[in-house]
């Protein structure tokens, strides 16, 4: 993959992950509901930040086009 281009896609990686964990987008997540027994703003969190960083692998370990 180009250098460039693997750079801008980090970049948007790491601008969406800073837009996810902001205080309105996690304000949709803080409420009473419990997911299997588990509040949904913790679950929520780690399923966020589990997703940044997969993506950020996957990224990372693409073949080069």
């Amino acid at each position: 993959m180009n250098t460039h281009l693997a750079r801008q896609r980090r970049m948007a990686l790491c601008v969406a992950g800073a837009l996810m964990f902001n205080f309105p987008l996690l304000a949709l997540w803080d409420s009473p509901l419990r997911v299997a027994g588990l509040p949904l703003f913790p679950l929520a969190l780690f399923v966020l930040w589990a997703g940044v960083i997969a993506v950020l692998a996957w990224l990372s370990e693409r073949s080069p086009d």
